[in-house]
């Protein structure tokens, strides 16, 4: 669906922007309570931090359903998604509960395809999301907010109960995440290449009918 055309004072106000204007605002106080470090603040957290990844998909599903696509909402919607997710991470590293290689290969990976998409605009060409990238965000999500949880709870499953240690649970789900992540952007650097290749490749020659002579 094409971006309405209106005022970046008008679309701020529509409630997908409204949304997505939130999901931003509470990106401090999760990082607060990451800080704080306890048990019913990182569920606290966990849980803000679940409600504000839902917006991601409730924003969107309103600005299809009322038509209040904006360039606005475009710019602002992944601008959020990507400061939500990396301002948990560097908090995160900064607690000792993630290891500074595994945000820079995530940082390297981001940089490296928000460059490419950019580069790709510049020359006409779309670079589509693929299903690396789709696992890549359900498995990060996942694994952020079992990292977020971080202690062991007993989970009672009504034969048995089970003792799940949520930063181990996070951490593998994170590790996934980065391997869909940098498969996904390798996926990008392929079709870039690829369109770049069509794009150079000279016209085949379109062979007469059969029986007509050219001349």
């Amino acid at each position: 669906m094409p971006a309405r055309s209106s005022t970046i004072q008008q679309d701020l106000w529509n409630l997908p922007n409204i949304l997505t204007m939130a999901r931003i605002a509470v990106i401090p106080v999760i990082c607060v309570l990451l800080a704080i470090d306890k048990p019913m603040a990182g569920v606290a957290a966990a849980a803000l931090f679940g409600a504000a990844a839902a917006t991601d998909w409730l924003d969107g599903y309103i600005a299809r359903k009322r038509a209040l696509v904006s360039l606005t909402g475009k710019f602002l919607d992944p601008l959020a998604d990507k400061l939500l997710v990396m301002a948990v991470i560097v908090t995160m590293v900064a607690h000792d509960r993630l290891p500074v290689w595994f945000v820079t290969l995530l940082l390297a990976r981001e940089m490296s395809v928000t460059g490419l998409r950019a580069l790709a605009a510049a020359e006409g060409l779309i670079l589509a999301a693929d299903w690396g990238g789709k696992w890549k965000t359900a498995f990060q999500l996942v694994g952020l907010v079992c990292l977020i949880i971080q202690y062991c709870y007993t989970i009672d499953f009504g034969l048995f109960s089970l003792d799940v240690r949520f930063d181990r649970v996070g951490f593998l789900l994170l590790l996934l995440s980065l391997l869909y992540s940098l498969a996904s952007g390798w996926g990008y650097f392929r079709s870039f290449l690829r369109s770049i290749e069509e794009r150079a490749a000279p016209p085949s020659e379109v062979p007469s009918p059969e029986g007509v002579d050219p001349g």
